[in-house]
């Protein structure tokens, strides 16, 4: 059977619905809401995209995709290249190590795990970034993005539940 070019464009839409949300998260963090200091709390929206399609939907965000996520985010933070882009690579390769856990279970165990996924993300990105600038970077402002990044997962993983109930993919 022949598509139609809508019912290509609907399929491809379908397909890079994560890839999107992920970008937009990226461009989201990236903001300048003009609120002194925050851009150091700003929690790593991508974080929770990239952990929350790695669970659910790792063939709609292949490792390219987060690569290329990574390497965006690192550009508009201003930081050392390339912690952002391993960080979210190492995420998304430990969520998909143990997915078959991650998807059986509960979403208090999910985002349980994703506590623990995110505390050790943003403590290897503050280590990345000491060792990229050569100095010592305050770990102060990284308890409250810590904090701010599990609070935002359960807002946002709903939010991409909804988004993947309209956008899934038609079999």
């Amino acid at each position: 059977m022949r598509l139609t070019f809508w019912e290509r464009l609907d399929l491809a839409a379908r397909a890079v619905f994560p890839f999107l949300v992920t970008l937009l998260m990226v461009l989201i963090s990236a903001m300048p809401l003009r609120v002194p200091e925050l851009s150091t709390i700003m929690p790593p929206l991508a974080l929770v995209s990239v952990c929350y399609w790695s669970i659910y939907r790792p063939d709609l965000l292949p490792l390219w995709g987060v690569f290329a996520i990574g390497l965006l985010q690192d550009l508009l933070s201003g930081g050392p290249i390339g912690v952002a882009t391993l960080t979210l690579i190492s995420v998304h390769a430990l969520v998909l190590w143990q997915r078959r856990l991650f998807v059986t279970a509960s979403f208090p165990m999910v985002w349980c795990g994703f506590m623990v996924l995110a505390a050790a993300a943003l403590g290897l990105m503050w280590l990345l970034t000491c060792l990229g600038m050569l100095t010592f970077v305050s770990p102060r402002p990284l308890l409250f993005q810590y904090i701010l990044t599990v609070a935002a997962y359960p807002c946002f993983s709903w939010l991409m539940t909804q988004g993947q109930r309209v956008f899934r993919p038609v079999d």
